[in-house]
């Protein structure tokens, strides 16, 4: 993927569908969340679609489990807008050690989520996001339809 990025968007290679929590998550639900290991940062969106916050599991640090995960979170540094350049967002987030961003539009809404790969050598895909869904389901069960 690394010499097909030029000229390419965010929007591109973001994935449309990320799982999302309330702005009402407790930062205990939001460690329960992150006992799975796929599970890098948590979106809290409100019914309108709008960002609250983006969590990381060293968000919570010192933090009780009854209180909200909102305030521990934040935006800067951890979204990006559809337009924005592929290959300087790529590059920002290798320099950065940062795996995920979340993408929003001007007014603050989510869009989706830029995904590197574990590798660095790409981005999770839609397709193959819910290829890894139906390997997970199995046989007989169904994975969640995007």
């Amino acid at each position: 993927m690394t010499g097909t990025v030029v000229g390419q968007t965010v929007a591109s290679a973001m994935h449309t569908f990320p799982k999302t929590c309330r702005p009402a998550t407790t930062v205990g639900q939001a460690r329960a969340l992150f006992g799975k290991p796929k599970v890098h940062a948590l979106l809290l969106v409100d019914d309108d679609g709008l960002l609250h916050a983006v969590v990381e599991r060293a968000d919570l640090a010192g933090r009780a489990d009854a209180g909200p995960a909102a305030p521990a979170g934040r935006l800067a540094g951890r979204t990006v807008g559809p337009a924005a350049d592929l290959r300087t967002t790529w590059d920002a987030m290798a320099g950065e050690g940062r795996r995920r961003l979340a993408v929003v539009d001007d007014g603050g809404r989510l869009l989706g989520l830029l995904c590197l790969k574990r590798s660095g050598r790409g981005f999770c895909s839609d397709e193959g996001i819910r290829a890894r869904e139906r390997e997970r389901a199995g046989p007989g069960r169904t994975a969640r339809s995007g």
